[in-house]
């Protein structure tokens, strides 16, 4: 049981640790971030490579071991050799991590054997059958070999064994960053707490309390619903803080919080029948900002503040009292939703209802997109409004024209006035109204892109996909064991992130995907 407590041991060093804080012990030791990459399965089975120089034209090319551990300073890997029952190091190892064996075959107290000829100079190659592409890892030169120890006795021919020095490289160790221990150890919440009980412990107490008293205050002077008892036969939906740190960059904002209404608990036909909601669309955008840019027109910027609580509910809807927030004395009570909520699953399509009565009563007309509000005026004279959700485009000839529009905007809706357009959806909007030319710019996402997929530092290439690598169906896996493999690589996930580039501003990444 040696190998396994030590093994424990290294573990417990790499993973977060509650007196520090979630931080990593090994970590707050050498100051150095900590790689997960090397990592195995415990008393899986594995094969320690033998360089052809090392071995005869007949003899096995690997030896079949059984993977117990690591090594200390290095990456090495701590086998044993059931064949001459010891312990060996090596860094060119095939694991295979789906066949395990039993204590049994693992003696607790090994024998070391002083003589084995596996060395090698070339870089560590691990092969996984848990998926994932070959990971190169230019360390130092590891080569195979015996565990040094104290041990008189060798176990074939009983002569002493002689101490094996381990040889070390001068080159400095890269750990591979293809999937750094962020992603899938640890999750940074950035100090957002995950509940109404963490707040009371939060270091931010203060802040986020009143954040929370601010949202409810912002649903009472909405008159979002109204307290009363839950009749017979209705079950109230459950409900949740979210919190979030609003952020500029590295500096902050605003500490914000919404009540959330758990709407997984709604049953179509008695808490909701409809749900879809229209968007404008990025066509739309592009064709309207070209018309900006063409004909030097007005650009602003409007937003939308809780927008999902301006909508009117058809339903009868019954939610529990907000967490911290109850009535006193009137506990027993429940909240019956005047308006959407956050959560509901109707909450999009009924705001969308809401304003496009409100356009409609001041003479807006719609185009074929359903987002896209225009109204004419005397002298060819024009307004044109593009909603996505919360976010608004006001296009004119004439700053002017835009005061009773958005007068009669914050007397129906609780509204921000941003100004010229600077950003939409992600987007920077960059103008040379002298040139009559418009940029739009998705650098940042991009960046953050390829930030969280580790792809920052990547080589740039002319063509992301080589003309002679073809996709089909071959390809894919077909065993169980080939998909749960596949559903660790965040291929998909990184393509879906690059596909909203591809529809807002970077067509040419289509051309690969098309191959």
């Amino acid at each position: 049981m040696g190998e396994a407590v030590q093994t424990t041991c290294y573990l417990i060093n790499k993973s977060p640790s509650v007196p520090l804080g979630f931080d990593i012990p090994e970590r707050v030791w050498s100051g150095h971030d900590i790689s997960y990459s090397h990592l195995e399965v415990f008393r899986c089975k594995a094969f320690a490579h033998v360089n052809k120089e090392h071995r005869q034209k007949l003899d096995d090319k690997a030896i079949p071991c059984i993977f117990v551990g690591y090594g200390d300073e290095e990456f090495g890997y701590r086998l044993w050799d059931p064949k001459k029952r010891g312990i060996i190091r090596s860094r060119d190892v095939v694991f295979h991590e789906q066949e395990t064996m039993s204590y049994s075959t693992i003696p607790e107290t090994p024998k070391r054997y002083g003589k084995v000829d596996l060395t090698r100079t070339t870089p560590l190659v691990r092969v996984s059958t848990e998926g994932g592409d070959l990971d190169e890892d230019p360390g130092v030169d590891g080569e195979p070999v015996i565990e040094d120890g104290d041990d008189d006795e060798d176990v074939q021919d009983g002569e002493k064994s002689p101490t094996s020095q381990l040889r070390r490289s001068s080159r400095d160790h890269h750990p591979s960053t293809r999937y750094p221990s962020s992603e899938y150890i640890l999750i940074p919440d950035e100090g957002e707490p995950e509940s109404f009980k963490e707040v009371q412990t939060h270091k931010d107490k203060i802040q986020w309390m009143k954040a929370m008293q601010e949202e409810r205050d912002s649903l009472q002077k909405n008159d979002t619903y109204e307290l009363l008892k839950l009749p017979e036969g209705r079950k109230a939906l459950k409900n949740k803080w979210v919190f979030k740190l609003k952020k500029d960059g590295d500096k902050l904002v605003k500490y914000k919080a919404c009540l959330v209404v758990k709407g997984f608990g709604q049953k179509r036909g008695i808490d909701f029948d409809e749900i879809f909601s229209p968007v404008v669309k990025m066509s739309s955008i592009r064709v309207i900002l070209g018309l900006v840019a063409s004909l030097d027109l007005e650009l602003e910027q409007m937003d939308v503040k809780t927008a999902f609580l301006h909508g009117d509910l058809d339903e009868e809807i019954y939610m529990v009292q907000p967490e911290g927030f109850e009535k006193t004395r009137k506990e027993h009570l429940v909240c019956k939703l005047k308006k959407s909520l956050y959560g509901l699953k109707q909450a999009p399509r009924q705001w969308y209802k809401k304003f496009d009565s409100f356009m409609m009563s001041h003479e807006y007309t719609k185009t074929a997109d359903h987002c896209v509000c225009v109204k004419t005026f005397r002298g060819n004279k024009f307004i044109i409004l593009l909603l996505y959700v919360d976010d608004m485009l006001i296009v004119g000839q004439d700053e002017d024209m835009f005061g009773d529009l958005k007068k009669e905007l914050s007397k129906s809706f609780d509204m921000k006035d941003l100004g010229p357009a600077k950003q939409i959806l992600g987007m920077k909007i960059l103008r040379d109204r002298k040139a009559r030319k418009l940029w739009l710019s998705q650098q940042q996402y991009v960046d953050r892109v390829l930030e969280r997929f580790n792809m920052k530092g990547a080589k740039l290439v002319s063509t992301s996909l080589a003309n002679h690598f073809k996709l089909s169906k071959v390809s894919c896996p077909t065993s169980q064991d080939e998909k749960e493999a596949m559903d660790a690589i965040p291929y998909s996930s990184a393509v879906g992130s690059l596909m909203y580039a591809m529809v807002c501003t970077r067509p040419n990444c289509s051309c690969s995907w098309s191959c």
